[in-house]
């Protein structure tokens, strides 16, 4: 097998998305789109991305610190695509594989989609390999020219297209696979003849194709894999596809979600089989439900919290950086944050954790097998007993429970 590289193209500045945040980091359905791209790649055997910053540059790097397979390459200033792959060259201009060319705005690329390509890639013995979508309105995108027998003959940027490239739907949505000699050489071959006086990847490819080497374009990819993120717009486009994945993907898997569309869980949740969701439900950040469990309706739950098996959280219920043991029972308007909580406890409606003082985020721990009543108050830092039963409307602070142990 050929060894394989990526270079992720992130440096580029959004003015659409009037934001001061690194395009790259604003987050689909609870993580950067970054991520998503570098996950792709990883899913077919890339052990080095070549990770291209610009504005914001440190902010990425921090972002996805601790991680051993990327290489952060700086390119002072941005002057297209192919000069992007160029800011590579110090790192692989003696390298012999196959490289990968992708965006960092375009979190829908899925592995599978990348494996399609590298298997035209190498049935076709092809110097380069692009994998391309059919729109129904291909408007932005660059267009695949083709001859009559099907051979592409190159890409034309949208904003270079004459009339009747225009009507062509077929489109490049930033997929490549170079051999990585031959893509160096075409790269420094480009002169910024354009509209933007940049320097454009798909010239590199019309180089390649000129010097007579194999390009081939494979129709891969699906229309919402296309999507990139340039606007606020987008990025709404692009989470809600995101999030049809991970529900059709926690469904399959053998969880009930009563109702889709009312429902948003990270891309970071995990859920245990026989789990129900119900409607109005938001997951949000690294999340662990366990199996047999029912959340909803209204439930809200934030990073931090699993939920054992056999766990029923009801109706604005709030669980925060909280473990609930099995069989505990939060049925309806109770918040829960910083806790630990054990088996088989039940709360009772518009009970409440305390945890800030006003300073700092303090701990309760709830023992086996505790009745907590409705309306109650547990002020944090608190420890209460396995069999603890707190009546309805007690505020009970640890200062509370000693004092009691004192009288007794």
């Amino acid at each position: 097998m050929p060894e394989r590289v990526a270079i992720i193209l992130a440096a580029g500045v959004s003015s659409r998305m009037n934001t001061q945040l690194p395009k790259v980091l604003h987050e689909v359905c609870g993580r950067p789109m970054l991520a998503y791209v570098l996950d792709a790649c990883r899913g077919v055997g890339v052990q080095k991305l070549y990770v291209v910053v610009g504005f914001g540059g440190d902010e990425v790097e921090e972002a996805f610190q601790g991680t051993d397979d990327i290489v952060w390459v700086k390119q002072t200033e941005q002057r297209g695509t192919a000069h992007a792959v160029l800011s590579c060259k110090q790192y692989l201009k003696d390298f012999q594989g196959q490289t990968l060319v992708l965006c960092g705005d375009g979190p829908l690329v899925r592995a599978e989609m990348l494996q399609t390509l590298i298997g035209k890639h190498e049935m076709e013995r092809a110097a380069a390999t692009l994998a391309t979508a059919v729109l129904d309105d291909p408007t932005g995108y660059g267009r695949i020219v083709r001859d009559r027998y099907g051979n592409i003959q190159g890409i034309v940027e949208d904003a270079n297209c004459a009339r009747e490239q225009l009507a062509i739907r077929e489109v490049n949505p930033s997929y490549y696979l170079f051999n990585n000699q031959i893509l160096f050489e075409a790269a420094e071959q480009v002169e910024p003849d354009n509209v933007k006086h940049e320097y454009y990847l798909t010239d590199a490819v019309s180089r390649i194709i000129a010097t007579g080497h194999k390009v081939v374009a494979v129709t891969a990819v699906r229309p919402e894999e296309a999507v990139g993120v340039n606007s606020r717009a987008q990025l709404s486009v692009a989470s809600k596809i995101m999030q049809r994945r991970i529900q059709q993907e926690l469904m399959d898997y053998g969880v009930t979600i009563v109702d889709p569309d009312t429902t948003w869980i990270d891309a970071r949740a995990k859920i245990g089989l026989d789990t129900v969701i119900e409607p109005f439900t938001y997951i949000h950040g690294e999340v662990r439900i366990g199996g047999g469990c029912r959340v909803g309706p209204f439930a809200y739950l934030r990073s931090g919290t699993v939920l054992e098996d056999d766990v029923v959280l009801g109706v604005f219920t709030e669980i925060k950086n909280s473990t609930l043991a099995e069989g505990v029972r939060a049925r309806h308007h109770s918040y829960i944050g910083d806790a630990n909580v054990g088996r088989n406890v039940n709360v009772g409606a518009g009970s409440i954790t305390a945890n800030f003082d006003g300073q700092k985020v303090n701990k309760t721990y709830i023992g086996d097998n505790c009745y907590v009543g409705s309306g109650a108050i547990l002020i944090a830092p608190l420890v209460l007993k396995d069999g603890s039963h707190i009546a309805a409307g007690t505020v009970v602070s640890q200062e509370s429970i000693d004092e009691l142990g004192r009288k007794e």
